[in-house]
Order: C-alpha cells, then sequence, then structure tokens
C-alpha cells in the first residue's frame, strides 16, 4: 500500500455533504485509496462489474434507494462509469439522504464526467488519481533504494501492480495494456477500429519528447486529420496521454500551434513499442527521461493544485526550451538532460519573458518532481 498525496486532501472533505468522487485509468489504486480511507468505517461497498449490482442502480425509485443504503452512512460505488444513468442516481443519494457519505470511482473519465456532470453540479469533490507519483514511491521505499531503482522506473514505469511485481513487468504491462488501452477506451469511446488505435499509439510513443503535427501523424497511421485529433483526445480522456501547447507570447517567429504529447507512464510507453532494452543499449534514453520528468511534474501540479501552467518552446529558427512553466506570474524554463551537461538557454527567451533557466539532471531530478 502507497500513501497516496490525494489521500489527506479527500478525508478532509469527508461528511462535507458533497459526494467524493475520483477518476483516473485502471489500475492505479482507486479501489485501493478508497478502501484504505474507508477502513475503520462500517461502509457498503457496490461493485458495478457486478450486473447484479448495475440492475439495482441503473434508474431506482428513492425507496428502492432507501432499501439499498439501509443504515450505512458511508457508500462505495466503484467502477461507477458501467451503470447507465449513474449521475442521476447519484444525485437521488446525495440530496435525499443528507446523513449519507458517497464515494465513488470510475475508470473511464470520459464516460463517467457526461454522466456525472451535470447531475452532479455542486454537489461532489472530484479528484484525478494517476500512477504512482516519484515522491510516494520514495516516500515508500526509501531514499537508497528508490536511487537504485530509477533506470527500472524509466522502463516499467509506476503503476502500483508493476510495482508490486518485480520481475514480471513485461508481463504485467502486457496485461495492462491489453486489458485496459484496448478494451476500455473501444468499450467507452465510438473507436470502431482497434487497429488504427493500435498503430496511433505506437505512432505517439514513437514521438514523446517531440513536436506532433497532426497532418504527419494522420498520413502515417492512414486515417483523416479530425479522426486523429478524436482519437487522441479520447487517449487524453482515457488518462493514457496528455499534451503541452507551445508557449508564444511576444517573439516573432514563435511556433503556436504545435504541441508535444507525452504518456502518463513509461511502462505503457515501452510496452506499446515492445522495447524494454537497458539504458545505456536505447537512442530514446533522453526522450525517456524527458517524459518521467515531464508526467511527474503534471501529477505534482495537478494534486498540489499549484495552478501552474505547463508549455514547451520553440522558434521558427529551431531555438528552443524543452520545458517552460508559469506559475505565480513568473516564468521557469527547464532544460532536461540525463547526465550533467552544460546548457545555454536561449537568450531571447530568457530576456523577453525574464525567465529563469534551469537544468534539471540525475543530480537534481528530485526538486523538479518532489514540488
Amino acid at each position: 500500500m502507497f500513501e497516496r498525496i490525494i489521500g489527506a486532501r479527500i478525508i478532509d472533505k469527508i461528511n462535507g455533504g458533497k459526494a467524493i468522487v475520483v477518476v483516473g485509468a485502471r489500475q492505479v489504486g482507486k479501489t485501493t485509496l478508497l478502501r484504505e480511507i474507508l477502513k475503520d468505517k462500517e461502509y457498503l461497498f457496490l461493485d458495478a462489474d457486478d450486473p447484479s449490482t448495475r440492475n439495482l442502480l441503473e434508474s431506482p425509485t428513492t425507496e428502492q434507494i432507501r432499501s439499498i443504503i439501509g443504515e450505512h452512512k458511508y457508500i462505495f460505488l466503484d467502477e461507477a462509469q458501467r451503470i447507465r444513468g449513474i449521475g442521476l442516481t447519484l444525485k437521488i443519494i446525495t440530496d435525499q439522504f443528507k446523513g449519507v457519505q458517497l464515494f465513488v470511482s470510475g475508470s473511464s473519465s470520459f464516460d463517467l464526467g457526461n454522466a456525472l456532470n451535470e447531475p452532479l453540479t455542486g454537489r461532489k469533490w472530484e479528484y484525478e488519481l494517476f500512477p504512482i507519483t516519484w515522491e510516494e514511491y520514495e516516500n515508500k521505499i526509501g531514499f537508497v533504494k528508490s536511487e537504485q531503482q530509477i533506470e527500472n522506473r524509466l522502463l516499467f514505469g509506476l503503476y502500483p501492480e508493476v510495482i508490486n511485481n518485480q520481475g514480471k513487468e513485461r508481463e504485467t504491462l502486457k496485461n495492462l495494456v491489453s486489458s485496459y488501452l484496448y478494451r476500455d477506451i473501444l468499450a467507452f469511446s465510438d473507436i470502431r477500429k482497434p487497429e488504427v488505435l493500435e498503430k496511433l499509439l505506437q505512432a505517439l510513443a514513437l514521438q514523446i519528447g517531440s513536436e506532433v503535427n497532426y497532418n504527419e501523424l494522420s498520413n502515417l497511421v492512414g486515417i483523416n486529420k479530425t479522426t486523429a485529433q478524436k482519437y487522441i483526445e479520447i487517449l487524453e480522456k482515457g488518462y493514457i496521454i496528455f499534451k503541452l501547447n507551445s508557449f508564444n507570447r511576444n517573439i516573432r517567429n514563435e511556433i503556436k500551434l504545435n504541441r508535444k504529447i507525452y504518456f502518463y507512464d513509461n511502462g505503457i510507453r515501452n510496452m506499446l513499442i515492445g522495447n524494454f532494452n537497458q539504458l545505456d543499449l536505447r537512442v530514446d534514453k533522453g526522450a525517456l527521461w524527458e517524459n518521467f520528468l515531464v508526467s511527474e511534474r503534471r501529477k505534482q501540479n495537478l494534486y498540489k493544485d499549484t495552478f501552474a501552467k505547463m508549455y514547451f518552446w520553440r522558434t521558427k529558427q529551431q531555438q528552443e526550451v524543452d520545458f517552460v512553466e508559469e506559475k505565480n506570474g513568473e516564468i521557469s524554463a527547464f532544460e532536461f538532460k540525463w547526465n550533467k551537461k552544460k546548457v545555454k538557454f536561449p537568450q531571447k527567451f530568457i530576456d523577453t519573458y525574464k525567465a529563469k533557466g534551469i537544468l534539471i539532471d540525475r543530480s537534481n531530478f528530485r526538486e523538479f518532481v518532489k514540488i
């Protein structure tokens, strides 16, 4: 059991009159987290993977809900996205049963969000859960062991099940990819061609840390640009990938419309391209390091409500900054290197935006991923 950063925030909201909703990809630990929070309480557990539970909760009346809840003060509904119209049922519980604290988990935000947002407007606290953060990992196993494991984490990622099955990482990741990436996303979206989704994911996996051009991507995969954009949006909503937009304000010839796409987890990315070679044998070591750092930073910013905005920067003359962060009116420019090297930041960027230039490498990465 890893102590999760958002656990304390959730505990603070208990018995506050609103539903507590935790969303994220399958196997990131949503059920484990909520069970841990509820371990000292008597609660009713409703598993929406169970067909009988789905039948009970699809459009029940208030009296039927009363019979289901009984005397329980805490209700935990797991995998809520599997129940049609669940938002209205949860609205009834929140409005009509004031002494009940409702906990809800869901794996597919693109479906769960649509089902919940309108009925539960103003009635829920919603939290996103991601794979284990480096901070959570280091807190669990200690500084020395985590230092020894950094290369494995760049290769195999930080899904709880992967970490807990040392020696079986590839098999575990294969199961994760086949059971979640394809099954869930195809089930909860209108994607009709799994082979196209697979090809698109592989293309994105080979371009982490590089700018993605939708026209080139659509030609590569064999679909039109609109379809490529739609598929990428679905993958974002499914917590597989996220994108950084380009930073542009004042400088002439700044790139304005391009974006970079990253994976939330290095292990998922490496599974998609079937490459688990050691770092010293890889040509994409820099890209893996960058993906790890940017995804960790994103998790921290979201968990800790820093309100930081994340970008990259490049001009048409190929001046570039790996990662730009704007927070509290200040702009910081980051360059990522696996080994310590001297880096020269584009002076035009530093001067124009009064930015601070920071090199992140193996020696100081903890300052970047543990805000």
